[in-house]
């Protein structure tokens, strides 16, 4: 799990049937410090996310398709949570 920032949608108008009503995010993962590090990511949107919200990544397909909730489908990441607050103590 990582955390990123959303930064786009992306919208299929023809994808699997069990990602039929699911909306897919552009994330950008982030370091520590909040800086962008690697590239975008498309993910599966689980927790009601919009653009410029700090999410919690999943990239693992098992991880991202049991947030997805709808039994086996080809989804490789997911976004399960909204960040409120990060802390670093040193």
């Amino acid at each position: 799990m990582q955390v990123a920032r959303v930064v786009g949608t992306v919208v299929a108008t023809q994808k699997n049937a069990k990602l039929e009503g699911t909306k897919l995010l552009l994330v950008q993962p982030l370091d520590p410090a909040g800086a962008p590090v690697g590239v975008t990511v498309i993910a599966i949107d689980s927790v009601d996310a919009g653009v410029g919200d700090r999410v919690l990544l999943v990239q693992d397909g098992k991880a991202a398709i049991v947030a997805l909730g709808k039994g086996v489908a080809a989804v490789d990441a997911a976004v399960v949570g909204v960040v409120d607050a990060v802390e670093i103590e040193e």
